[in-house]
């Protein structure tokens, strides 16, 4: 499966029915189907089904999806069927509440180290971590083989820090620095700013 060749927009949406589809399972539910997905995702049946139909035949005609089955589908697709470990580099209000964070661990990620180049921060601990100097940075991503940061810098310092975690084999950031940053083609950028959205909300009422 060339993965390159599906729209990034369908591969954003897999995350949001693997959601949907774990809170199923949680209520002990173990078929669903398209229609049923839908009205929990708000996206047309004819949509999941085209989206899942890219990756292969998952559902039977008349019996919907096994929930336990399409989860394993969908975690193998996102490469979740492992745990990936994550740095967050950045320790002010954002990088601190995600350092206190439980999310990450059920769901495919574990945060192992955090980051600052702030000299009051460094030393310091955040929740289970002790924040590391980010001029040893390079050189601990390479120990531990990581790919994937969380970048919670102040705009000025996206840029730079990101050059470190490309040059130390980093190859997704997720950028919460209010800016674009520039990154070779086989690194991947997915920008989280909540002000965008709140703007595009805003349109709406």
């Amino acid at each position: 499966m060339a993965t390159e060749k599906i729209p990034d927009i369908i591969i954003g949406r897999l995350p949001i029915y693997l959601r949907a589809l774990q809170r199923l399972s949680d209520q002990g539910i173990q078929t669903t189907s398209s229609q049923d997905l839908g009205e929990i995702v708000g996206i047309s049946a004819a949509q999941i089904r085209k989206d899942i139909s890219q990756f292969g035949e998952f559902g039977k005609q008349g019996t919907g999806y096994s929930i336990p089955y399409l989860m394993e589908k969908l975690r193998s697709i996102l490469k979740m069927d492992r745990v990936w470990d994550v740095i967050i580099v950045g320790m002010g209000d954002i990088g601190h509440a995600l350092a206190h964070y439980n999310g990450f661990a059920n769901r495919g990620f574990h945060v192992s180290m955090v980051f600052d180049n702030d000299p009051k921060k460094i030393g310091q601990t955040v929740g289970d971590f002790r924040v590391l100097d980010t001029a040893s940075m390079i050189e601990k991503i390479k120990q531990h083989k990581i790919k994937v940061a969380v970048l919670t810098v102040p705009a000025t310092a996206a840029q730079e820090a990101t050059d470190l975690l490309v040059k130390a084999g980093v190859k997704a950031i997720l950028n919460y620095a209010p800016i674009s940053i520039n990154v070779p083609e086989d690194v991947k950028v997915q920008y989280v700013d909540p002000v965008t959205h709140l703007q595009r909300m805003t349109y709406y009422l």
